[in-house]
């Protein structure tokens, strides 16, 4: 299976697919799949861009509203995570995973989907400290705080995550795994990025949850962006243990490493996103302990036993042979003759979310107070100004690429 992979998308579909099309009539191949490790930018319409984390003078509406609306259709499936720069407010609709746009499958702030047989997931957003035992306590419309926190990983995803016994070919993270420049170049990373240096040198760089993530689940493959620059490494999980090939791309642009792709060993096709069982069931067993204020997570409360939980999903996923829910607008996409819509709802609840849940026989939760975790409408956050909007957690995003074989790893570069 040949699968492209493409950093921070930053909205602009159409050129990475060119770009992938390009390569395509040079090397007279086919594509088999995208995946994209963050910053995506599905923005719909005017107002998706109030819960865009950017300055106002990047706010713009790129290419995604296209694919959204079926003006254009992916010619590439694709697969990708959040970031921090993205429209929250769509993603939160979707924050089990689904359809984005037709062909175009969001992994939620958490998942794993097959593909093939294939099994990939990802974790979406960057790890902040401060908030990472938080709940998911923010709701559109986004203040000045929430606007960036709502971005920021939770350790109910990760345990969710770590939950996970079978074996994972992909992985997708946006910010890298703290402690994978030990595996890598990282000389030639701090001569291309100086000021990487202290933070790699203090053991800062990145994410600690993705770290314990690569640590525990060992995929084949893990692929992250966010630095905005190309870097790779070889993990070797204890003496003569698996290998992890990991590589980080950059945003997408002329003259910039963002994409590269890769032949994965697979059976052969036909290729299609389906559910995976074990996440699931995962998912089921924890969704009673959902934190949805900024209360963390109290997972000894959830009881459910994850064999039972499994046979209950396998039953119900074999009525549906495994394929997600259709895509469904669920708000008017951009339309650049017309600059005035009707009112469009603040947190409207997407049918592929409710269809998901009611197949798993669980609530809809996603409208629930941030202050007391029951369902209610959701008033406007007020608005903030006297919050500093800088953070050093921010990669400025004004910061046809060659293709080039993940090294392999090499026992005597990497640390056990």
């Amino acid at each position: 299976m040949k699968i492209a992979i493409e950093g921070c998308m930053h909205g602009d579909l159409d050129n990475v697919y060119k770009t992938i099309q390009h390569h395509e009539q040079i090397h007279n191949t086919k594509v088999d799949l995208l995946l994209c490790c963050g910053d995506f930018q599905a923005v719909r319409n005017e107002k998706d861009m109030d819960s865009l984390s950017v300055p106002i003078k990047y706010r713009e509406m790129k290419s995604f509203w296209k694919y959204y609306s079926g003006q254009e259709v992916a010619p590439v499936p694709t697969i990708f995570i959040g970031g921090n720069h993205e429209a929250s407010n769509y993603l939160w609709e979707l924050y089990y995973g689904g359809w984005a746009a037709t062909n175009i499958y969001f992994l939620g702030c958490a998942g794993v989907v097959k593909f093939g047989d294939l099994r990939i997931g990802g974790l979406s957003g960057i790890y902040k400290g401060r908030d990472y035992r938080l709940g998911h306590y923010e709701r559109p419309p986004y203040n000045n705080s929430t606007i960036k926190s709502v971005y920021h990983v939770r350790e109910y995803d990760v345990h969710k995550l770590m939950q996970l016994e079978e074996p994972l070919d992909i992985f997708l993270s946006h910010d890298w795994p703290v402690g994978i420049t030990d595996y890598g170049d990282a000389r030639a990373l701090i001569q291309q990025k100086p000021y990487f240096q202290e933070e790699i040198e203090a053991k800062t760089l990145g994410s600690k949850p993705a770290a314990q993530l690569l640590e525990k689940l060992k995929p084949r493959y893990w692929f992250s962006a966010h630095l905005h620059c190309k870097f790779a490494a070889a993990v070797q999980h204890g003496n003569n243990g698996a290998v992890t090939k990991f590589l980080a791309l950059d945003k997408c642009g002329p003259g910039k490493k963002f994409l590269q792709i890769i032949e994965v060993e697979s059976e052969p096709g036909p290729f299609e996103v389906l559910y995976d069982e074990e996440w699931l069931a995962i998912t089921r067993k924890f969704n009673s302990v959902f934190p949805l204020t900024q209360r963390p997570a109290s997972f000894s409360s959830a009881d459910m036993d994850i064999q039972e939980s499994r046979q209950w999903v396998r039953k119900k996923l074999e009525e549906r042979q495994f394929k997600p829910f259709e895509f469904v607008k669920t708000v008017p996409a951009y339309n650049p003759s017309q600059r005035i819509f009707d009112p469009i709802p603040e947190n409207p609840q997407n049918p592929q979310t409710m269809s998901l849940l009611e197949l798993l026989g669980l609530p809809y939760l996603l409208d629930s107070s941030p202050v007391t975790g029951e369902r209610t409408a959701i008033p406007a956050s007020p608005t903030r100004t006297d919050i500093q909007t800088y953070d050093s957690e921010e990669i400025p995003i004004d910061d046809i690429d060659e293709i080039e074989d993940i090294p392999e790893a090499k026992g005597d570069n990497i640390p056990h």
